[in-house]
């Protein structure tokens, strides 16, 4: 899944959207995807000027973003603007390296269950073999007026 796709499918746009790519997706199951992280991206002006690094939020974030394209693709549908996909949860996360300008993130995300528009994503970042944060997430899709 290319970025005209994934724009498609996510809300999201610049400096907020974090997937480039869609790198692989088994239905309902799994996906892969990818963040290239440059040092053009906003937030490394302050985190930290003298040490650049990508904040923990949102590696969590490009992760939930990579979740929202696999249970729109699990359930058939696109988003509309009736229809808001929240954060519900966190549960485990653990930061085990730090992502810089230049890395590029690897996002794998697996459905572990799905029921009345509430998700449970087991997730985690890979920086090439090195595991960069890993944590279970849980989403809703909701309907709003």
């Amino acid at each position: 899944m290319d970025i005209h796709k994934i724009l498609k499918q996510l809300p999201h746009r610049y400096p907020f959207l974090l997937v480039d790519r869609v790198l692989a997706i088994d239905k309902g199951k799994t996906i892969r995807a990818m963040k290239n992280v440059t040092m053009n991206e906003p937030f490394f002006q302050g985190h930290f000027p003298h040490r650049p690094v990508m904040p923990g939020v949102l590696m969590l974030e490009a992760l939930a973003q990579a979740a929202a394209l696999l249970a729109f693709d699990a359930l058939d549908t696109s988003p509309s603007d009736d229809t808001v996909y929240y954060f519900a949860g966190i549960d485990g996360a653990r930061f085990k390296r730090p992502v810089e300008p230049g890395d590029q993130l690897i996002l794998d995300v697996a459905l572990l269950r799905m029921k009345a528009g509430i998700f449970k994503f087991k997730a985690r970042a890979l920086v090439g073999d090195d595991l960069a944060v890993e944590a279970e997430l849980t989403c809703a899709m909701r309907t709003v007026a």
